[in-house]
Order: structure tokens, then C-alpha cells, then sequence
């Protein structure tokens, strides 16, 4: 099983054969993101996790809400019929195990829109990860791997240290981690180090293009 952590909110994972990228959006500069891919999970509709030009990258199909389909949809005619729209509760094959957890996106402001999010629990030969897009939702069962966000106009730095205390996961792998700079990842990473290391939970940050 790999992990690949690129721009932003993308991740690759890859096992027996099966490449699943979620999340390729304007802030993954990796032009590549898409190829190769064997599907492609998109979690909510904001710029900053899918783009036509990765996704005209692949020919692979893509597993969304009916937001982001309706989007992709008006915005390049050319990829409805590779869209999978998807439900809340839903079980998927896309070569591994997916299950639709979350309805959702965090309130970024109340007096902004309440947009619809889906998060993403893969298995991958036995190990779980957990996508949630950009939501603190707690999916039924508790992954090994959680996808942890970071930094965002939705998130402080002590809910999500709550957040991952919360689902549990031994290991926390940072995305949606643009916003900060590095000065402000080192002060994340020490804080998340020290609450969830006293629960034996793991948080590592890693550089775009690197696998876990």
C-alpha cells in the first residue's frame, strides 16, 4: 500500500493495482496528479479540490456528490459521462472498498452557504484511511489512517487536535495544509505532536510528492 501526499487536499493511494486520487484540485501544482488513476474521489465543490485539468488528465471514472457533479457538469460538458454521482451510507468498489461517510462541509460562516461534503473511508488490503473532505465528521468505525486537516478558513488549531483525538486513528497524515506557512506548520505539528502523542496517536506532515 502506498500514500502520496500531493498539493493541498490530493492524495494517491495505491494498492494491488488500483491508483485512487481524491481531492485533485487548483492547489495541487502537480500536474500528474491524475495519471495513472484508476478512479477519482472528489469530495465537495470548492476550487481548491478538483480542477477540469486534472481531471481531463485521466479517463478514469469520478465518484462524487451531485453538487460537485452539477458543477463539473457546467464546467466542462465534456467529463459527464465518467461521473459517478454518490449518497451518504453508500458502499463503492473502485477497485478497493469505499464507503460515503458525511453530508456535510464545516460552517466556514454562518451567513455563507452551508455546502454539501461526503468524506471517504477506503480500504486498502486491510487498512483503512479516512478522507473527510472539508468536515469534522467521525466516521462509525475508527481508521487507521486519518487524513487530518490542517489549516483552513473553517478550522482552529484546537479543533482539530480535538477532531483527531476524537476519531482516534494511531496514524494522522496532514492535507488541506496550504493556508499555513511554515512557521505556522511548525507550531501545528508541535502542538499535534504533544496532545495526540500522549494518546500513542501519530501526526506527520509530509512533503508534497512523498509516500507514506
Amino acid at each position: 500500500m502506498r500514500i502520496t501526499k500531493l498539493g493541498h487536499a490530493c492524495v494517491r493511494l495505491e494498492v494491488d493495482g488500483a491508483v485512487v486520487v481524491v481531492d485533485p484540485g487548483a492547489f495541487t501544482p502537480e500536474a500528474d496528479a491524475t495519471d495513472g488513476a484508476t478512479a477519482v474521489l472528489l469530495t465537495h465543490e470548492h476550487p481548491d479540490h478538483w480542477s477540469v485539468d486534472h481531471l481531463r488528465r485521466t479517463d478514469a471514472p469520478v465518484h462524487t456528490i451531485r453538487a460537485v457533479a452539477d458543477a463539473v457538469v457546467a464546467a466542462a460538458p465534456d467529463l459527464a459521462e465518467r461521473l459517478r454521482v454518490v449518497e451518504p451510507g453508500q458502499q463503492l468498489d473502485v477497485g478497493v472498498p469505499v464507503t460515503v461517510v458525511g453530508e456535510k462541509h464545516a460552517v466556514i460562516h454562518p451567513e455563507l452557504p452551508h455546502f454539501d461534503n461526503s468524506g471517504y473511508l477506503l480500504d486498502l488490503d486491510g487498512t483503512t484511511v479516512f478522507h473527510p473532505g472539508d468536515a469534522l465528521t467521525v466516521p462509525d468505525v475508527r481508521p487507521d489512517v486519518l487524513l487530518l486537516p490542517v489549516s483552513a478558513p473553517w478550522l482552529k488549531l484546537s479543533e482539530c487536535i480535538d477532531y483527531a483525538r476524537e476519531v482516534g486513528a494511531p496514524r494522522n497524515l496532514a492535507i488541506h495544509d496550504a493556508v499555513y506557512s511554515e512557521v505556522g506548520h511548525q507550531v501545528a505539528g508541535s502542538m499535534l505532536d504533544r496532545f495526540l502523542g500522549a494518546r500513542d496517536q501519530a501526526y506527520t506532515r509530509l512533503e508534497p510528492g512523498t509516500d507514506a
